[in-house]
Parts: C-alpha cells; sequence; structure tokens
C-alpha cells in the first residue's frame, strides 16, 4: 500500500514539474524564436553578392530519367530526361536557433514524431531533448537508405515548384526529406549569433556544426535537427533530387520557386522570407515551341531575374 502511495505521490510530481515547464514555455515573455530565410535559388550558401551572378545552377541531359542524381551527358546522344538542377539554401536570420528533437518509442515505428525547441528569452536555456521540448509540430522524419544519405531526414521542410507567371503549378520536386545542420556562415549583423561556446546556444552550435543527423544509425530513438543564429543549410546542385524535370516543358517563361517552412508548422519570428524564385526563359532548339519527342540537345535556359523573398518573379504580361 505504502509502495502503491509512492508511486502515486511520485507521477502527481512528474506531472505537475511537467505543467510548469510547460507553462514556462508558454508564459516566456521574451521567447527567441528562429528566422528562416530562403536564400536566392541558384547561389551557393553564405553567398552575398548580387543574385544574377549565382552560379550554382545548370541544366542537364540524363541517360537514365530514373536516377536521383544521374551523370550529365556531355557528348551526342539521346537524352531520357532534362533537368534543371539548382543549388537552395536556408538561413538562421532569427534570434533563437531552430531546434527540432524527433523521437520514437522503439525501432519497430519507421517514423519519428518531431517537437520544435524554443530558446526562453528569460534565462537563454534550450530543451535539450524530445520530452523537455513542450511544442508539437506536423513534421515527422524517417530514415533514408540510399547510398548517398543513409541518414535521419526531416520530411516537408521545403519544396520547390516550377510555375507559369500566374501562379499555376508546372513541374514539383521529387525531394521528401532534409537533414538540417549548420553548414555555412551568412554575413548578416546578427544580435544573437553565439560567440561564446559556454552559453547554451554555444554548445548547441557546436553539436550542429557539420551534423549528420544519426548517419548510419538506423536503430536511433532520437535525433535532432537544426540550424544556428547566423548560420544556413544549403543543399548542392548536384545532389539527388535537386532538380525539376523539364523534359516536357512547353517553351516560355516560368517562375523557379523555393519555400521553406510552407505549412507554418515551424514556429519562426517572421514568415514573409520564406520563398525565392527565379524567372527563366525555356526554349526549346530550333524556336520549337514544344520539346521534341527524342531529345538530343537541351533547351536554352536563362534566368532573367531572381527575386529573394518573392513567391512571384516572373511578371504575367510575359
Amino acid at each position: 500500500m505504502v509502495s502503491r502511495i509512492g508511486a502515486v505521490i511520485a507521477a502527481l510530481t512528474i506531472t505537475a514539474a511537467t505543467l510548469v515547464s510547460s507553462q514556462t514555455v508558454q508564459a516566456d515573455p521574451a521567447p527567441l524564436l528562429p528566422d528562416l530565410r530562403q536564400a536566392p535559388i541558384g547561389c551557393p550558401g553564405g553567398w552575398d553578392g548580387s543574385p544574377l551572378a549565382c552560379w550554382a545552377w545548370d541544366v542537364c541531359l540524363v541517360e537514365d530519367a530514373s536516377s536521383p542524381r544521374g551523370q550529365c551527358m556531355h557528348r551526342g546522344g539521346t537524352a531520357q530526361a532534362v533537368r534543371l538542377r539548382f543549388t537552395t539554401s536556408i538561413d538562421n536570420v532569427g534570434d533563437g536557433p531552430l531546434l527540432l528533437h524527433a523521437h520514437r518509442d522503439s525501432t519497430a515505428t519507421p517514423t519519428m514524431n518531431v517537437r520544435q525547441a524554443i530558446q526562453s528569452g528569460v534565462d537563454g536555456s534550450i530543451a535539450g531533448t524530445f520530452n523537455e521540448a513542450r511544442r508539437e509540430t506536423r513534421s515527422s522524419a524517417y530514415y533514408e537508405p540510399a547510398e548517398s544519405h543513409e541518414h535521419w531526414h526531416l520530411l516537408n521542410f521545403e519544396y520547390f515548384q516550377l510555375r507559369t507567371p500566374d501562379g499555376g503549378v508546372v513541374v514539383t520536386d521529387r525531394k521528401n526529406g532534409f537533414c538540417i545542420g549548420d553548414r555555412y556562415g551568412v554575413s548578416d549583423d546578427l544580435a544573437h549569433r553565439p560567440v561564446d561556446p559556454d552559453t547554451p546556444e554555444g554548445r548547441l552550435a557546436q553539436r550542429l556544426d557539420g551534423h549528420m543527423c544519426g548517419h548510419h544509425d538506423t536503430s536511433a530513438l532520437d535525433v535532432m535537427f537544426g540550424i544556428s543564429v547566423g548560420s544556413g543549410d544549403d543543399y548542392k546542385h548536384d545532389v539527388d533530387f535537386q532538380w525539376l524535370d523539364l523534359s516536357r516543358v512547353e517553351s516560355g517563361i516560368y517562375d523557379v520557386v523555393n519555400v521553406v517552412n510552407s505549412d507554418r508548422a515551424l514556429l519562426e519570428k517572421d514568415y514573409d522570407n520564406n520563398a525565392s524564385s527565379i524567372a527563366i526563359s525555356v526554349q526549346w532548339p530550333g524556336g520549337a515551341a514544344s520539346p521534341p519527342d527524342t531529345i538530343t540537345a537541351a533547351p536554352s535556359v536563362r534566368m532573367i531575374r531572381s527575386c529573394p523573398g518573392k513567391a512571384r518573379c516572373a511578371k504575367t504580361h510575359n
């Protein structure tokens, strides 16, 4: 009887502590929130020059359309697909880190639930575990076994599309997940950039530097994802599925649009900079309006303008 009473008291204590912790997070007068900025499309991570001068994009003819990466053809021949490849990057220019804790109770469950940890504006503390992180999200994580990955991926973090100038979707990417970590620094003057390694944000930045998201750990029950203030995460133009398929796209003017946190599942300081776009011209050889049945040459693709922070770039009258 005594042991049962003790167990009940212990459970009530844990419940009370959880409620206090949850109320403390919710009642924080000034939480330090991340601000995810979709960087200019086709620019290398951390680029601070003109986006029109960016070179991290190309047009690639591939022999095998089923390959997620594909070797570009540099000699004559017939191509199965034409891909517009481009680097995408996400900067954190907010006041606090983006930190996500993923968890599953057992290896029998293939995916993990994801919670967001928000840095306290009162004492600077950051939840270090899934149980401590109180903000539920609609995101999930899974292990990607492909040879070039073999780590855990965060789902529904960002997407990219080819659209007509009036917003109609022509092509959607086939990418399904991202490993998020600190890959580069941004040049912005940010008050909360971590500089002291002995602070909570400084210790977190050390863990996120080159973070590999549970590399080779298929049996992991917990994985974290995140980007420190003043850092960013990029996916280079020559990695798997970092492309849009132009094989059946008509000649014309289009927008390439990249959006992070589109459903606002993650809490941010500002959502107005979550999209970036470029206007491009696509022209098939010989002035053809449509792609040929047999593709032996790539269409000419020209960047007309770049529109960081906007989901529309091409002028509708074009």
